[in-house]
């Protein structure tokens, strides 16, 4: 799958950057999540690969979620084929992924456009954006965050986070742990690279096995929760409050919830 529709994949110093490119705002369908996790399969596999960016090149967003469209009047079952790549897919990828990776969030991120950026390593984001779990206004949860989310930031501040659907600045997210860095967005790109080539410069056998030891004492059970959450946002999928608030979503109009 080197011919990319939805992504450009290119390697320059070392560093393979893919670069989602779904106009406007890279909402994510089935064909995008496949097109991310196949080049980390490349990543994986390129021995003259030390690390991977993961950034837009959309103007308008990093990503703004999944789209709903693609599930708009589906059943859990149908959300549940989406997840097992967006979600396990990803981490699979991710977790033997053996070099580092970064996300340059050059835009704002939503809902399973934050699971794209978190699921990296580290994340650099521009600081004039926001980060958001919007999934809660329309009917739905963001299973994945759950999980991730508390241990990133605390208990009280997640649990507003997910069930406000509130954003959070970058700035802000900076000093909660949630990225890295958060550097002016011309900025963004400089940055993440800086980064990659600094872990570039690292012994490439040390780094894939300290890191894949690193995966693993901080796993604590991840997939196995990853997949109790999943089993909850496809029982929710098939209720019809969750099918109204997608109709509302898609119709731009408020929801009328039962």
């Amino acid at each position: 799958m080197s011919d990319y529709r939805r992504i450009r994949y290119e390697v320059r110093d070392r560093i393979a950057e893919i670069t989602m490119i779904r106009e406007p705002v890279n909402a994510i369908d089935m064909a995008l999540a496949k097109e991310v996790v196949h080049a980390y399969g490349r990543v994986r596999e390129d021995p003259e690969v030390r690390g991977v960016i993961l950034t837009s090149g959309c103007r308008q967003a990093f990503s703004a979620g999944m789209d709903l469209k693609m599930i708009r009047g589906k059943s859990g079952l149908d959300l549940r084929n989406f997840l097992e790549v967006l979600y396990f897919g990803m981490h699979d990828a991710q977790y033997r992924l053996g070099k580092p990776s970064i996300a340059a969030v050059n835009g704002p991120a939503r809902a399973a456009g934050v699971t794209l950026a978190v699921s990296c390593d580290m994340i650099v984001a521009a600081d004039d954006i926001d980060i958001s779990y919007p999934e809660i206004d329309v009917g739905v949860i963001p299973a994945m965050h759950y999980v991730h989310l508390p241990r990133q930031i605390g208990r009280h501040k997640a649990f507003e986070l997910l069930f406000t659907g509130n954003k959070i600045s970058a700035k802000d997210a900076e000093a909660h742990g949630l990225v890295n860095y958060a550097v002016p967005r011309d900025q963004v790109m400089d940055k993440a690279r800086e980064l990659a080539l600094n872990l570039a410069a690292k012994s490439p056998v040390v780094m894939r096995i300290g890191r894949d030891s690193f995966m693993r004492a901080n796993d604590n059970e991840y997939r196995r929760t990853i997949e109790y959450v999943v089993d909850t946002i496809c029982h929710i999928i098939d209720t019809d409050d969750a099918q109204e608030g997608l109709e509302a979503f898609v119709e731009k109009r408020q929801p009328d919830w039962s």
